[in-house]
This record gives C-alpha cells, structure tokens and sequence, in this order.
C-alpha cells in the first residue's frame, strides 16, 4: 500500500518556487485573505492528478487523512482526489448496486473532513463528486440518503462547508434534479462573502443550461434583490438582450 510519506515525499520533489508564488496571490494568501497562510509547493493540478493516478485505490483512508492535514495546499487536493477516486469505485456497475456501505463510508468521511478543503478549488473538484455523487445512490439498506445533509452544511459556520453544500449539487443538476439546488441557493442568496455568491450564481447557470424556465423562474422571484455577482452568473449563458433585461430592472 502507498503510504501518506510516499505521496509527500513524491510532491516534494516536483516543488516549483516561481509557480509558488502564482499560486499564493491567486488562492489569497495574503493577510486577511481567505487563504491567509496557506502553503503551496508549486504544483499545478495536472500534476496532482498524475499523483493521484499513481497512487488511486492504493491507500487506506487513514493515510489519506493525513494527507487532508498536510500543510501543504497540492497535498490536501491530492488527498480529496483520491477520495474521489474511492467514490467512483464504489459505484455501481451495471446490473449492480455497487458497494452501499463504502459509498457511506467515504461521504462520512469526506464530511468529518470537510474543513479542510479551505479553499475553493478544494471544495469544487471534490465535493460534487463525492457528496454529490452519494445522495443520487441508494444507502445499505436500501433507502435513499438525507438531502437535510445539504441544509446542515449551508447552516455552518464555515464558508468552506457553505460552499460545499451548493457546489454539491452539480452532481444532482446533471441528472436533471433541481429542487436541492433551488433550495440551498436560497438559503445562501444573501450571504455576505462574494465565494458564496458566485458558486451561488454558477449552480443556478448549470441549472439554467438543463431548463431556462426554472432558472427563469427563480430570477423572477428574486433577481430585485439578490446580489448582483450572483445574478451575473445565474445568466451568463443567456441572450444578451435577456441578460440586460434582468441586469436593468435589478434596483441595486
């Protein structure tokens, strides 16, 4: 088995000081920034995926834990790639149910976890795949999971986790499912912090890519008054004469 000191060490070695210092302006590093003190090795994300590939479905989830609290940024995006890695596996196949039990498994794992994806990249390339991706499968026993999950996490107090909860339910938008998304996106529509409003904004774009009428429907009931970043996302695939529709008769 690949160990937690076998990936790090692997990382390590592909250290790149100039696209370090790209990547700490660019994920906010700065002093009272939202990703104040992270530590980034230089590694772009086709790199940690070549590391990921390397080592999928080769550690337990103890040793990714320890991935997930590295210092390093790549380091806690490899450790969130990897679950997605265990997820995917325990799908099912055709003709079956998968593993129930291991899809369980790592979606309360991910969630016991989640704080450490702490920046937006980290949230985005594993939360739908995961999350996501475990409320459309049945559980054990046959039932289907709790959407509530979604609710839970829009209540925390932690962006990250708020983030989670509406970025989650891309895996729900492509199968044609909308109403969770609706639903947390009200919850989150007044937020104060632009991260929210523009995964806010993006999930309801999605939705409008699968059904122009529902987005439609949502902008009505609330495009007066809901963040102007969010809405310029929302319709940001429309027509332009619609987009200056919806921009102009917003008051604020």
């Amino acid at each position: 088995m690949i160990t937690a000191k076998d990936i790090i060490d692997t990382m390590r070695g592909m250290e790149n000081e100039k696209q370090r210092e790209i990547l700490q302006r660019f994920f906010k590093t700065g002093k009272g920034e939202y990703g104040e003190g992270d530590s980034f090795l230089g590694l772009k994300v086709p790199q940690t995926r070549l590391v990921v590939k390397e080592a999928r479905l080769s550690m337990t989830l103890s040793e990714i834990e320890k991935l997930l609290y590295s210092e390093w940024h790549e380091v806690r995006l490899c450790g969130f790639l990897l679950l997605v890695e265990e997820m995917k596996a325990a799908l099912p196949k055709r003709n079956g149910t998968g593993q129930p039990d291991r899809r369980k498994e790592i979606a309360d794992f991910y969630l016991l976890h989640a704080i450490q994806a702490n920046n937006w990249d980290l949230v985005d390339l594993s939360c739908s795949y995961i999350i996501g991706t475990f409320l459309l499968h049945p559980l054990p026993d046959g039932t289907m999971p709790d959407r509530n999950i979604l609710d839970t996490l829009s209540a925390s107090s932690n962006l990250w986790e708020q983030r989670i909860s509406i970025v989650s339910t891309a895996a729900l938008i492509r199968e044609g499912q909308f109403g969770d998304t609706l639903r947390i996106a009200k919850k989150l529509l007044y937020h104060p912090h632009d991260l929210i409003h523009k995964a806010t904004g993006w999930m309801l774009r999605e939705v409008g890519k699968r059904n122009i009428e529902v987005l439609r429907g949502f902008l009505s009931e609330h495009h007066e008054t809901m963040p102007r970043t969010t809405l310029r996302y929302a319709i940001e695939k429309m027509e332009p004469e619609e987009r200056r529709m919806w921009m102009t008769n917003t008051p604020h």
